[in-house]
């Protein structure tokens, strides 16, 4: 299977474009293609580093038609790398199931570790990060009361991904169902208006419900009997 493609999993900014590894523009530099989840957004980066690589899209909703194209390419001794957005592709991301078929084909893939709003967020919170558990985006509309339901006897810090207009809700159901507790919301990391607010649930719901929520959320909630002052 040596002869084979590899498929580079590249890690990109998730905001400041200086955020990039040396290691991951050389590579987006030397494999065949590019496979991208937004190609728009992606060109950006691209053009700012000046790789003339080919991109073509991979997202959620591509045909197995798409894939197929993707794995012939591999097949077919050339590289390729999958990018998401912004970070590590594959968290909170598609990307997965074609890590999988990849696998079970006896493609090689390789890992570009870089920038991840998950690990930025935690490492700047003062939230217990010794364990936490991820859960990305709760379910917008099946499921979300029993997932939020199954959060509370977590015994660590509860990190999750959110979008702005439905921020005031999560945190009003999610102080519903697992009573004040300290937390932290970080929002636009690494971008121009990078915004860390630490406190509890009635305070961040206070501090949101007066302004206007824009850019990408990370939620981070302590544990029950965390005494943290924030």
């Amino acid at each position: 299977m040596s002869n084979r493609g590899k498929l580079f999993v590249v890690a990109t900014p998730i905001g400041n474009l200086q955020d990039i590894s040396f290691r991951a523009v050389e590579t987006l530099k030397k494999v065949n293609c590019i496979f991208a989840e937004d190609t728009r957004t992606s060109k950006k980066l691209i053009n700012h580093y000046d790789i003339d690589t080919k991109l073509y899209s991979y997202h959620d909703h591509s045909s197995e038609k798409e894939i197929a194209r993707l794995l012939d390419i591999l097949k077919d001794h050339k590289d390729v790398a999958l990018i998401s957005d912004a970070g590590t592709p594959t968290i909170s991301d598609p990307g997965y199931s074609l890590i999988r078929q990849c696998i079970n084909e006896g493609i090689d893939v390789i890992p570009i570790p870089g920038a991840s709003a998950l690990t930025a967020a935690i490492s700047a919170s003062g939230l217990p990060s010794d364990a936490f558990t991820f859960i990305g985006f709760l379910p917008t509309k099946k499921g979300r009361k029993k997932k939020i339901s199954s959060l509370e006897n977590l015994d660590m810090t509860i990190v999750l991904f959110e979008s702005p207009h439905r921020l005031i809700k999560t945190l009003n159901q999610l102080k519903e169902a697992l009573g004040e507790r300290p937390i932290v919301v970080a929002r636009e990391l690494t971008k121009l208006y990078e915004e860390i607010i630490r406190g509890n649930f009635s305070s961040a719901i206070e501090f949101f419900e007066a302004k206007k929520i824009k850019g990408e959320i990370v939620i981070m909630i302590g544990k029950n009997d965390d005494r943290i002052n924030f």
